[in-house]
């Protein structure tokens, strides 16, 4: 426990409640005042007292409390059972019928809202699109008439294949409006990783574009799209979005260009009234821990979860202008940028490309120029801009900013710091969410909406209405606070997943079998004196030196709280004596340069923050580290190079758009090692 509370310490050093206002805690400086309170509290859902109380409820009557959220939205049918839970499946509101492309467009064009901004989009090469709620009505209309007209219907499967533009949310959109079931693939997949999950969903239709663009290149995805059709045996025909205007064959009575099936479409479709148990998608996991998942998302529980965690977390407003900078090939993208901004009736932010291109300040010119309020994004990329300074954030003005956000994997306290000072401003609250595919909305995270309390850096903060996470020992006991343990919930929740497609005995083996009667998430966790929940890292993301456990997350972030660290992985190499010894992979902030002092330095360091034990055996400066589109480092890659083995399968990757390329990139890896 010695070495635990020693990084706990570091990591919240003087982060305790304070009475009176919220504040922010500085590891350096101590504890400073947030004046925020007063601002989010005139708009905060629930009056701020009664958070606790609300809370509190939310687990005596988990029924009550959600069929009062429910009533909310707009159901065609209100539902007979709130909820039927027969572990580990869980029905919620069944009987229920509605529909998610209704509450997302049509409710809006019956209000004052049909002349709002929906999407404000930004292509790479810095074209644009403004899109208001009656446009996007419009399109979702004719798009499910293009689908239908392509013989889609109910319980059908569409693969959507496209990069960052419009047409994507309206193509998810369409399908939900008439009961088709769609599964988003992430852009820079390869052909084979397309066609196992078109094969695994009998996708029937693939919507794909000519080509995206991507750091200035052109990605061929009508090409890879053509080769995915060649694999699987389920897809009848493929629509193609016109983006940068290749040449590019189409197969005669296969391939449709969509603005030719546009011309012929109906301007009205009425949406389908769907049963809340209908699977509204099926996404599957990113493959950084093992062979994809296909996680089945419900309509009504997942709709009602994602409409009331993203109005607590976010406190989202009329006038907000709201930029998640995900893909919506990912979780975050289907229920951050689409399902639940659009419930609301948001503005939201879309852009196409990288965030370093052309230059380094792509992101806060696009902050600057949309008036952006709310932005949310990974570690990863605030740690990237860390490396390259702060200079690139003050060229613009961000002013507009209230709120930031975090996702994808827990933040350390140094990136927290910098994104509050040099992104914030020192005014705007951070959430630090944290949730996952499973779970299809935000679980645990600060809520300015309902709980604007002190937020601890580097800490997710309390959990959510609904929520009942615990933190366990191996045999599924609570452990004591302050302890490291497995997180565990205690029970269902709406925007659970209702299982893994085709496979109900990986489900319950996958989440419910490692800890009998706890839906196993597969991070470590430690819940503080005070309740706050700080995660670190994935379960299976641990080394074992010399007898000793240590996960990943917690030697990265003592690595990074060096000042000439901006990003750093570890990872284990076979040692015959040891078992396994500690390779620390490191990207350099700005001003300092690789050296053998240096890395005697943080190997010190490394020693001092966390234990002798946790000193690397090998440190290796790069530029960049491979990682998925949603941020996780893809540590078996590493690990595969620190080997000297074959990397393996890289199609998941952000970059993985030219094979050779990557592979190139990881030539170099290879030769630092």
């Amino acid at each position: 426990m010695g070495r635990l509370a020693a990084l706990l310490w570091f990591l919240a050093r003087e982060a305790r409640p304070s009475v009176g206002p919220p504040c922010v805690v500085d590891s350096e400086i101590g504890i400073r005042t947030l004046d925020w309170s007063v601002s989010m509290s005139e708009r905060s859902y629930w009056p701020l007292k009664k958070y606790q109380d609300t809370y509190d409820r939310s687990l005596a009557d988990p029924e009550g409390f959600w069929a009062d959220e429910a009533r909310k939205l707009e159901w065609f049918r209100t539902w007979d059972r709130v909820l039927e839970w027969a572990p580990p499946f869980a029905r919620w509101f069944v009987g229920g019928q509605l529909n998610a492309s209704y509450l997302c467009v049509d409710r809006h064009v019956r209000s004052w809202r049909k002349s709002k901004v929906a999407i404000y989009w930004e292509g790479e090469p810095g074209d644009s699109r403004v899109l208001s709620y009656s446009t996007l009505y419009r399109e979702v209309n004719r798009y499910a008439s293009v689908l239908k007209r392509l013989g889609i219907g109910k319980g059908d499967a569409v693969a959507l294949y496209l990069p960052m533009i419009p047409e994507l949310p309206i193509f998810m959109l369409a399908c939900a409006r008439i009961g088709a079931v769609h599964t988003v693939v992430f852009s820079g997949f390869s052909a084979q990783a397309l066609a196992d999950r078109m094969n695994d969903v009998k996708a029937k239709l693939l919507v794909t574009a000519d080509g995206g663009y991507r750091r200035g290149r052109v990605l061929e995805l009508k090409a890879i799209a053509d080769e995915a059709m060649g694999l699987a045996a389920s897809a009848e025909r493929s629509i193609v979005v016109r983006r940068v205007g290749s040449d590019i064959p189409m197969r005669q009575g296969r391939d449709f260009f969509l603005h030719d099936l546009l011309a012929r479409a109906d301007l009205r479709v009425e949406p389908e009234p769907l049963e809340a148990t209908h699977p509204l998608y099926i996404l599957y996991t990113s493959g950084t821990t093992g062979k994809p998942k296909g996680i089945v998302h419900s309509t009504g529980g997942y709709l009602v979860f994602n409409c009331s965690t993203y109005r607590w977390v976010f406190d989202i407003r009329d006038d907000s202008v709201y930029w998640c900078t995900a893909d919506v090939g990912w979780v975050t993208g289907h229920s951050s940028i689409v399902y639940a901004p659009l419930m609301h009736g948001a503005s939201l932010v879309m852009y196409e490309g990288a965030p370093d291109y052309p230059r380094l300040d792509r992101w806060w010119d696009i902050v600057e120029k949309y008036g952006v309020t709310v932005l949310y994004t990974s570690p990863t990329a605030i740690r990237m801009f860390m490396g390259h300074g702060e200079q690139w954030p003050a060229l613009h003005d961000l002013s507009s900013l209230e709120l930031l956000g975090s996702v994808g994997e827990p933040i350390n306290p140094e990136a927290w710091r910098w994104y509050y000072e040099h992104i914030g401003g020192e005014r705007c609250p951070i959430v630090d969410t944290w949730w996952q595919t499973e779970t299809g909305g935000f679980m645990i995270s600060p809520a300015p909406g309902i709980q604007p309390l002190p937020l601890k850096p580097g800490s997710a903060g309390l959990p959510l209405p609904g929520v009942d996470p615990v933190v366990v020992d191996d045999e599924g006991n609570e452990v004591p606070r302050g302890e490291k343990g497995l997180l565990a919930i205690r029970r269902p929740w709406p925007g659970m997943l209702i299982g893994i497609h085709n496979n109900p005995e990986r489900y319950r083996k996958a989440y419910w079998e490692r800890l009998p009667g706890l839906y196993y998430t597969g991070d470590y966790a430690i819940r503080d004196e005070e309740g706050y929940f700080w995660l670190l890292g994935r379960a299976d993301e641990v080394l074992k030196v010399a007898g000793h456990r240590l996960g990943t997350l917690e030697l990265e972030n003592a690595a990074v709280s060096h000042p000439a660290v901006a990003e750093a992985a570890a990872v284990a190499r076979s040692d015959p004596v040891k078992g396994e010894t500690i390779v620390l992979f490191a990207i350099l902030g700005e001003g300092h340069g690789p050296s053998e002092q240096l890395k005697d330095e943080l190997r010190a360091h490394m020693r001092r923050v966390v234990g002798a034990i946790a000193t690397p055996e090998g440190i290796y400066f790069v530029t960049k580290l491979p990682k998925t589109s949603s941020g996780k480092i893809m540590r078996r890659v590493l690990a595969a190079v620190a080997a000297g083995a074959d990397v393996g399968d890289v199609s998941t990757l952000e970059d993985e758009a030219s094979v050779e390329e990557v592979r190139r990139a990881y030539e170099q890896l290879k030769k630092a090692v």
